[in-house]
Order: structure tokens, then sequence, then C-alpha cells
């Protein structure tokens, strides 16, 4: 009895966490792959308010593994030139739910693609939930430039997920999309 009574504790505990943030319904990962500009970011970590200014647009690649994984391919431009990162999203028994470790923050954390209609628009949740919740709100899109009605979904979604609106960036492209990746990648 008192072994069914805590499975029941921690099951209600972790429907609870994650009741909000549900995936894409009949997420299709095939789809999903591809070309993403990064357009829109909500983040509040104190950390991140002085470099609010300086995000750009970034670009990345999803790219599916026979193993349901994703590797997601991300570019940046320095003095030196243009460099990529490859996160590894693992998948989990939920489509459009994977997993990834973080190096900045050293934690496992939950990649969730709460909408999408695959050809112009992703939303994107990144959270976890430990000492400190880090979560992040993206929009992606198939291109650097969205819709007035999408950008707006965005604001909503991210303002309920709690993040006040000084939080919501929709940083200006950056010049360098258009030579990164390097021809051939």
């Amino acid at each position: 009895m008192k072994i069914a009574l805590v499975s029941i504790f921690w099951l209600m505990l972790l429907t609870d966490i994650h009741a909000s943030v549900q995936p894409q319904k009949n997420f299709d990962l095939q789809r999903f792959a591809g070309r993403w500009y990064r357009v829109g970011l909500a983040y509040d970590s104190p950390g991140f308010v002085q470099h609010r200014s300086k995000l750009p647009i970034s670009m990345g690649t999803v790219e599916p593994k026979e193993n349901g994984n994703v590797n997601m391919t991300m570019w940046s431009l320095s003095s030196s030139g243009c460099h990529s990162k490859v996160y590894i999203y693992k998948k989990t028994s939920v489509p459009g739910v994977f997993t990834y470790y973080s190096t900045r923050h050293r934690r496992v954390k939950d990649v969730t693609v709460v909408e999408t209609n695959y050809t112009e628009y992703a939303l994107v949740l990144k959270h976890k939930k430990f000492k400190k919740e880090f979560t992040q709100v993206a929009l992606y899109g198939r291109t650097k430039k969205l819709r007035a009605d999408v950008m707006e979904k965005f604001r909503v979604y991210a303002t309920a997920q709690g993040f006040p609106k000084d939080s919501i960036l929709t940083p200006p492209a950056a010049v360098f999309l258009e030579n990164c990746p390097p021809s051939g990648s």
C-alpha cells in the first residue's frame, strides 16, 4: 500500500511538472528536419541580460538519425570565421520531446517541440527544473522573417510561460547567415 501511494505521488508530481507543456500532436521528425532560423527567444536568466542586445538571428539544421535521435547543428560567426556546434538531442518515449546535455548548465534538459506547421515555424521549449528552473522558449522559422501573427503567437506563448515582456527577444538578422555554413556543409 505504501509503495503504491509513493508511486502515485511521484506520478502526480511528474505529470504536474510537464502537464502544461505538451508536444506537437502527431509530431513527425522527418518533416521537422532541415534548416531553421532562430528568430525569437524568451530567456530571463540574469547572466543573459547583458547579452540581449547583441543576440542575432542564428541558423541551424535538424538532422534525424536512424535511432530517433537528432543532431542539431548551430552556426555562429567570429572574427576567425564560421563555426558550428553540434547538439545531440536524444529521443524519449514521447514524439516531439527530446533530452540533451547542456554544457553551460551541466544538466540534462528537456526539449519539447510545442507547435510547428513544419513549413514555416516551430515553437520549442527547453526546460530543466532542479534547485532553479532553466527555461527558454525559442521561435524557429524556415525563413529569417515570419508573419506578424506567428510572432505574436510566440510572444503570447512566452508570456503564458511566465516570461516578462522585456525578456522576449526578436533579434535582427545577422549578415553572416548568407556565408554560414561554408559551402558544402
